[in-house]
């Protein structure tokens, strides 16, 4: 096994991103050959964004701001952290099946093709849901947006910012799916936890929370710079210098996720062991 891990090592990235790509397509070839399932799906991952919306609006008629955010800059904050879901499910959901794939004994087949392992997973499933999620959530995103009075010289920010929240999301959902090479069970729990952590506290702006939870998602488990850290720095209610931090944390999660999924590899003994 460490040989053909050695081997993968040097793959060609050129070669890794054709694999993605064809495995990626030949999903979504798959789904719409089932044209009623895509649209049930996308529709189902746009009510959760609704029911989002709505809630802010409900919330926003009655209190004037939230810790000095309005309701524009809070739909820009539930609207980023959605299309960074939805792009995670809709380019790199097969991690999920982590798991699944380590106790049936799936990773053997990963391993004996000239393709890193990671890759292949990561492209192995498409959650339909995530057309919904990103197209509201985008909708959303760009509502806050023009709410909020920012400027099309922010533009370039909104596009890095977006691009960033999706590597960022990608690549901790991998990391503790990983995990699962250890504990041998198909539910990625701790990357459950990760969704909770995220769908509880960082719709919200963290000056809100105790500065336990502020440290935890700023730098133990990065999550406030898939949408917080970006989203106040556009919209004033952090320095600028800020945004620095954003690619700093797309880089130490995507190291982290590989880093963890090789280890992983490396303590796999296949199913039945």
């Amino acid at each position: 096994m460490a040989d053909l891990m050695t081997l993968k090592r040097g793959v060609p990235a050129r070669h890794a991103l054709a694999v993605y790509w064809r495995t990626w397509f030949a999903q979504i070839r798959s789904i719409v050959e089932y044209p009623a399932d895509l649209w049930v799906m996308a529709s189902a991952g746009a009510v959760w964004n609704i029911l989002q919306f709505a809630f802010l609006a409900v919330l926003f008629a009655n209190v004037p701001d939230v810790a000095g955010w309005g309701y524009h800059e809070m739909l820009m904050l539930s609207g980023l952290l959605s299309v960074a879901g939805g792009c995670n499910a809709l380019f790199w959901d097969g991690a999920w099946s982590t798991g699944s794939m380590v106790i049936k004994g799936d990773i053997d087949y990963r391993i004996t093709r000239p393709a890193p392992v990671i890759i292949q997973v990561g492209s192995s499933h498409i959650g339909m849901q995530s057309i919904g999620e990103v197209v509201f959530g985008a909708a959303m995103l760009v509502y806050g947006w023009i709410g909020a009075g920012i400027g099309l010289a922010a533009v370039p920010i909104g596009v890095l910012a977006v691009v960033c929240a999706g590597i960022i999301q990608s690549a901790l959902v991998t990391a503790l799916c990983a995990v699962n090479f250890w504990i041998k069970g198909q539910a990625s729990i701790f990357a459950f936890l990760l969704i909770e952590l995220q769908g509880n506290a960082m719709k919200m702006p963290l000056g809100i929370f105790p500065s336990g939870v502020r440290l935890v998602a700023m730098f133990l488990v990065p999550v406030a710079f898939v949408n917080f850290v970006p989203v106040s720095v556009v919209t004033g209610h952090m320095p600028a210098w800020w945004l620095a931090g954003v690619p700093a944390a797309v880089l130490g999660s995507v190291l982290l996720a590989v880093g963890v999924y090789r280890l992983g590899l490396r303590a796999y003994d296949s199913a039945g062991h």
